[in-house]
Formats: C-alpha cells, structure tokens, sequence
C-alpha cells in the first residue's frame, strides 16, 4: 500500500516520526474543508487562513501524542477551527459584517439588476447567518458550508447527534425567520 492509500492514523504516526510526505498528504485531505469552514463562520477570508493554518499547526503539534483510533483527524481538526473561529468571533462580536469583503462573483449571464438583486440577497443571508448564535451559526456551517455530516458535525461541536439535529433545526427556523423579516417585500 503506498503513502497515499495510508489513513491518517497512520499519516500522523509517520508525520511524528519526521516524514513530511505524510503532513503534505495529511495538509491535502484536510485543510481545504478547514478553511472553508473558517470561510464560512468568519466572513473574512485573512482570518479564515489564519485559522485554517493555526488548527494544522496545532494538529502538528499534536502528532507525537496522538492516539489512533480515538477520534478520527477531520473531526479534531473541525473541532478546533470552530473553537478558534469562535475565539475571533468573540473579539469581534460588536462589530458589523464586512459585506464587500465577502462578496460573491457575479454571474456573466446575469443581467446587472440580477446581480444587484443576488448580491444584496446574497448579504442578507451572510448578515442572518451572522446573527444566528455561534453554536446554532457552527452547526449549519458545518453541515452545510463544510459538507460535513451529523455525526463528524456533533463531535466537532463536542455534542450528541440529536443535539446537532437541534441546533439545526433552531438555526434553521432562525434564518427562515430572520431572512423573512428581511425580504419582507421582496420580489
């Protein structure tokens, strides 16, 4: 079996090691969903690379101790980043949502009234989802932003399955509801 095929139990025992093949498979099957992630919950692509970068550094250091088996390396790894993203949304809770550094790419096909209708459609959900509380805002990113599922989710939150299933379901309703008082009118 070769490097590649290799699980990342056994990536980390030959990154602790001192292989460096092992940590650039190990970068490369993880830390594209932790920054996305990051992304996601923070708004702010500068932070999220931070983050993404800290949660693998923080996985380096880990290496030597790590125990296979006991939980799987993208669980720990969301795990952290949530909880690093949460440390940064903390020191920032005052402050409002940087809409043009999250803007999105605007289709070519669309007319320019379109684009401005995606666009400000496109802000008010970020607002919404930023307003949702971090627990319920970490579990739908994660589930939805991270493509991650329940189970991985509730562990990276450190609750159980059916706790995920609520926290989703509330951030769920909190959006719908918060979205509908936004558009109100809205075409």
């Amino acid at each position: 079996m070769g490097l590649e095929e290799a699980d990342d139990d056994r990536l980390m025992a030959l990154f602790a090691q001192g292989d460096q093949t092992a940590a650039r498979l190990l970068t490369g099957r993880h830390a594209s969903r932790v920054l996305r992630l990051a992304r996601r919950m923070l708004n702010d692509e500068a932070e999220a690379e931070d983050v993404a970068q800290e949660a693998m550094l923080r996985l380096w250091r880990l290496a030597p101790d790590w125990r296979p088996g006991e939980t799987k390396v993208s669980t720990w790894l969301h795990r952290v980043a949530t909880n690093l993203c949460y440390d940064r949304l903390r020191r920032r809770r005052d402050q409002p949502l940087d809409d043009e550094a999250a803007a999105e790419i605007p289709d070519p096909d669309l007319s320019a009234f379109d684009r401005i209708d995606q666009a400000e459609r496109a802000a008010m959900t970020r607002a919404a989802i930023g307003e949702l509380p971090e627990r319920q805002r970490a579990a739908l990113t994660l589930r939805h932003f991270a493509e991650v599922g329940n189970e991985e989710a509730a562990a990276a939150l450190g609750v159980s399955v059916e706790a995920m299933e609520s926290l989703l379901a509330r951030a769920r309703r909190g959006l719908k509801a918060s979205l509908a008082a936004r558009l109100g009118g809205w075409r």
